[in-house]
This record gives structure tokens, C-alpha cells and sequence, in this order.
């Protein structure tokens, strides 16, 4: 019988804090040797009921699409060769979206070009021919399916990522959003800090608007340097109902 994982962590490949919260994740599930299974929510679909211009910024409808696109060629990598493929599928998507600097001649929706799309696939030791999912619409029952369960786990009004600790009875939250990515020894702490707060009965929420960006080459935020803080917003991280 198959174990179940510690951690189910549920991505969008085009927010920029579902990669930095899973950077921390990576590092915690090597200190503490913890099982993780790579799911799948689709911002395009969770906010498919809203109307892009009204509410969010005019390239996101674009990014939000091609994060549906990558998820479709997940789906079939995942269906055809295991559940295990996912998680190194997913960081290389990351590399080349979230590690890269910026480039402002970019069309928006360029995270789903089929050229980055077969480099990811060969660092993921997966065949390119996966490529041709991203246009596969039939994936999105799939797609919408996993959305709706990690929502199911902590109500509509969040965003991505969803960490689910110890399914099925675990506790589930959204985030923790986080803009840098901690050291070694603060990883651990960090995870201690937000798995004691997510199983207090009582606990709802913990917030602050103020916040640096995200310490990201593709927001043109160099390794070692701070980024600025401000009020920073962005509809890939926030729903909207």
C-alpha cells in the first residue's frame, strides 16, 4: 500500500508565491524527511467566474491562462508516468519563469511558450511530445476537480499555494505567503511557527498588506539583494469572489 504523503501542496506554476513558499518547502522536506505530493489549482478556473478587466490588472488573464496550459501538461505527465514526476516537472517550470530576470519584451502569456515548455520536460527527464497538452482543454475536469478539493480545505476567500499537512486529517491552509526565502536553520522554524498556529481550533488568520517584493530574478531582484518594500498586490496571489 502506498504511503500517503506528509505534504500535499497545491501550485500554480505562474504565481510567483506558490515557487517561494515551495523553495521552502523543498528545504523543510529534507530537514524533517517528509513525503510530498505536488497538486494542482488553477487560478484561470478558480477566478473563471469573475471578469478579468474589472479585477485584475490587464496581463493577467494572459499569465493566469498559461498557468492552465502548464497544469495541462502536468496532468499528463503525472498520467503517464507517475505522481513522482510532478514535483521535478514543476521546479523546472520555475527556473525558467521564477529564475530568470525580467524581460519586458515578453508577451504576456509567455510562460506556456512550447519552446520553454520541452526544455522543462528534458530537465524533467519527461518526453517533449508531453508538450502538446497545453492546448488539451479535456485536462481542465481534472484541473478544476483538484482546484475545488484544495479549496474544500480552506474556504474560496485565499489564494495559492494550499499546504495540507498530514492528509487527510491534517490541518490545510493558504500560504504562508512569504517574499524571501529563509535559511536553513529559520526554514525549520518558520514551519514550526505555521504548523502551531494552523492547529490552534481558533485560528483564522494573520495578516499584513505591507510587504517587500518578491526576492525573485524575474522581478528583477538579484541573490543577496533586498527588495523594496511597499503595499504590493497581485491578483496571482489573491482571489476575489
Amino acid at each position: 500500500m502506498t504511503k500517503k504523503a506528509d505534504i500535499n501542496f497545491y501550485f500554480d506554476p505562474v504565481c510567483p508565491f506558490a515557487w517561494m513558499t515551495s523553495k521552502w518547502i523543498r528545504l523543510v522536506q529534507a530537514q524533517r524527511d517528509y513525503t510530498v505530493e505536488w497538486r494542482f489549482i488553477s487560478l484561470r478556473l478558480i477566478n473563471s467566474h469573475l471578469d478579468y478587466d474589472s479585477h485584475f490588472p490587464s496581463e493577467y488573464e494572459a499569465q493566469h491562462t498559461a498557468g492552465l496550459r502548464l497544469l495541462r501538461v502536468a496532468s499528463a505527465a503525472r498520467e503517464r508516468h507517475g505522481r513522482e514526476v510532478t514535483g521535478p516537472l514543476y521546479q523546472a517550470f520555475g527556473a525558467r519563469i521564477m529564475e530568470a530576470g525580467p524581460d519586458d519584451g515578453r508577451a504576456p502569456g509567455w510562460q506556456a511558450d512550447p519552446v520553454l515548455v520541452s526544455e522543462a520536460l528534458t530537465e524533467a527527464d519527461l518526453p517533449t511530445s508531453l508538450v502538446d497538452a497545453l492546448d488539451d482543454t479535456a485536462r481542465d475536469v481534472e484541473i478544476q476537480a483538484e482546484s475545488d478539493e484544495a479549496l474544500s480545505l480552506t474556504g474560496k476567500d485565499v489564494g495559492t499555494p494550499i499546504v495540507h499537512f498530514e492528509p487527510p486529517e491534517g490541518v490545510a491552509f493558504f500560504g504562508p505567503v512569504i517574499s524571501r526565502l529563509p535559511d536553513e536553520e529559520q526554514a525549520g522554524v518558520l514551519w514550526d511557527h505555521v504548523i502551531g498556529l494552523a492547529r490552534f481550533p481558533g485560528f483564522a488568520e494573520l495578516k499584513r498588506s505591507l510587504r517587500e517584493r518578491p526576492q525573485l530574478p524575474s522581478f528583477g531582484v538579484t541573490p543577496g539583494q533586498m527588495g523594496r518594500t511597499e503595499d504590493w498586490h497581485t491578483g496571482s496571489r489573491r482571489l476575489k469572489k
